[in-house]
């Protein structure tokens, strides 16, 4: 029997597959209206996505084949879905991030900080989260954490080293990190005679307890880069995929909306998230893994430490051996300063950009999308050599001149691209469009209506719970695919901006911080060891309910300015929203 079950776990993906479909199929056989057929997709799609029995990019393509045969989309409208502007922002985004990797100026930009910091306990946990942060805004979140940690443990290494020989000679303390325990002081007494002797301290610290306290603030130190990196990721509309997600399911839902959500207005409303929520979980960190005692957390009273010297020296070493600038690591600095520039000038909306300057349509909108920024640049990287321009001798052909390579070739591109991701973002839009043309959004609107009576602040906040727990469980390209379409329904049903909702939702998709499969982040942190399921669990609870009241707090402040979020927008009026707004006449005229 043992071996029955075993066999069926060892080809539960397979039975997934063949039996899910064939489970569901009463839902479009007894309702026999394309809202049906679209929402049996949508649930299929969805279990594929949690369970992953299938890769999430192949199951991100079912639309391409269940549209069509359901009489929902046309094929070709479908297919269009796979390719739009934020799917080509994605790939320009990638493009420089590849090329600000492959020439190792992000671990340039880590070590340079982290000299300036210094590794005190307190300062370096904060050295760490303010790197990993700031790189995960620009690069994947993947590859700033892949980075990270092996230099946050090469630091503990050092900081943890046994006492040498000299030490003991000398009678010197073990000078590692004793967090908050001070070294027990060699107290002396007077004889009558006036000889002193050495009095064994009152309570020396077991050796056990000061290895617990090492094992404490390297779990910090692990969890620190991996929080940092999801935590950092939410600053820029490139950071991480949710964000792009939700650009596109925006444009596709609601294609009158005036580019309302682009890299300024994002930046604008997630970069102060961004730094609250990182010092509260900087706060949070030192205070479960260092103690309370914030005085020598930031080493202050204390005599400088041979081991946090050593440590200070290991990074020096290692920012050394990268020696002076390449030409290549400082062109792809200025042409990566271009972009952020271009990105936050062309249509920021408070002023005129270059983009309404020189490439308007007939409303006087920029016609250049942050796609085009982000393949513009990503075009010049292939053209610039990596060397000061020369010709230079060929060792494979003697005798031949050879010029240098260019930043980008593509060999690198294909090898550290993540296509996957950009067929699920294609997966999502198709969705999102699937269920506004099979009238499933308009159906969910209908039902969500009872909704209107609660205050927003509360819906945001409920919603943005719902989403940090559900995200724990699943990607969080799929949670933002799955549920914004279903918020943009509801807002439109109820007569709330749509943004309101969907912005902190596409947040809170990227506080997955209690397990080691919600994200790639906290896995690779888990695979280097140290860390139990438990200690992510207890650690990234609170942090988790820390970042719903950032959120909350964000679309409930400054969003509004930057949004507009005071009144309904006329972008996105539907027959749900004219229903509602009738309701609502209907409420005022009959208030006495």
């Amino acid at each position: 029997m043992a071996t029955c079950w075993q066999g069926l776990w060892a080809y539960r993906s397979y039975l997934i597959v063949f039996l899910l479909p064939i489970f569901l199929l009463p839902l479009p056989i007894l309702v026999p209206t394309k809202e049906a057929y679209c929402a049996y997709s949508i649930i299929l799609m969805a279990l594929f996505w949690c369970t992953e029995a299938l890769p999430l990019a192949v199951t991100a393509l079912f639309p391409i084949i269940l549209y069509p045969m359901m009489g929902i989309m046309d094929a070709s409208e479908v297919c269009i879905e796979y390719f739009k502007d934020t799917n080509i922002l994605f790939v320009g985004g990638l493009l420089v991030a590849i090329a600000v990797e492959h020439w190792n100026l992000h671990k340039r930009i880590a070590l340079r900080v982290l000299l300036i910091i210094g590794v005190r306990p307190a300062l370096l946990l904060l050295g760490f989260m303010l790197v990993t942060a700031f790189l995960s805004m620009w690069i994947s979140n993947t590859a700033t954490t892949a980075m990270m940690v092996p230099i946050a443990h090469a630091v503990l290494e050092q900081l943890y080293k046994t006492p040498t020989s000299k030490d003991v000679e000398e009678g010197s303390d073990n000078p590692t990190f004793e967090l908050q325990e001070p070294s027990p002081q060699k107290d002396v007494t007077k004889l009558d005679n006036g000889q002193v002797h050495p009095v064994p301290p009152a309570s020396s610290e077991p050796k056990a307890q000061k290895d617990r306290q090492r094992v404490r603030f390297s779990q910090g130190m692990s969890l620190c880069v991996c929080y940092s990196a999801s935590i950092g990721g939410i600053a820029t509309l490139t950071g991480t995929t949710p964000n792009l997600v939700l650009q596109g399911q925006v444009n596709s839902l609601f294609p009158e909306n005036g580019n309302v959500v682009n890299f300024a207005s994002w930046f604008g409303f997630a970069f102060p998230t961004m730094v609250i929520l990182l010092l509260l979980a900087w706060l949070w960190l030192q205070v479960l893994f260092l103690g309370f005692n914030f005085l020598k957390n930031f080493g202050f009273g204390g005599h400088e430490r041979e081991q946090e010297q050593a440590a200070f020296h290991i990074i020096r070493t290692e920012h050394k051996l990268l020696g002076p600038m390449s030409f290549a690591e400082k062109a792809v600095s200025v042409l990566f300063v271009i972009l952020v520039v271009l990105w936050f000038t062309r249509e920021p909306g408070f002023f005129l950009g270059w983009g309404n300057l020189a490439f308007p349509d007939k409303d006087g909108k920029s016609m250049a999308s942050d796609g085009t920024v982000a393949i513009f640049i990503g075009i010049i990287m292939f053209l610039v050599p990596s060397k000061i321009p020369g010709l230079t001798q060929d060792p494979d052909k003697p005798g031949r001149l050879k010029a240098p390579p260019a930043l980008l070739n593509w060999k690198t591109v294909n090898e550290k691209m993540p296509w996957n991701i950009v067929f699920l973002l294609g997966g999502g839009f198709a969705l999102a469009k699937g269920s506004e043309k099979s009238g499933l959004s308009e159906w969910l609107g209908d039902k969500l209506t009872p909704l209107q009576n609660v205050p927003p602040p509360a819906i945001a906040f409920i919603l943005c719970l719902l989403i940090a727990t559900f995200t724990e469980c699943t990607s969080n390209v799929a949670t933002t695919t799955l549920f914004l379409p279903i918020l943009a329904s509801m807002s439109q049903a109820i007569c709330l901006h749509p943004l309101y909702v969907m912005l902190p939702c596409t947040l809170s998709a990227s506080l997955a911080f209690m397990l080691p499969v919600a994200t790639p982040p906290n896995a690779i942190v888990f695979s280097f060891g140290g860390l139990k399921v438990s200690d992510m669990a207890r650690t990234g609870f609170l942090l988790n309910i820390i970042g719903v009241l950032v959120i909350t707090l964000a679309i409930n402040s400054w969003s509004f300015p930057i949004f507009s979020l005071y009144t309904f927008p006329s972008w996105a009026y539907s027959n749900t929203t004219a229903n509602c707004m009738v309701n609502q006449a209907n409420t005022t005229t009959a208030r006495p």
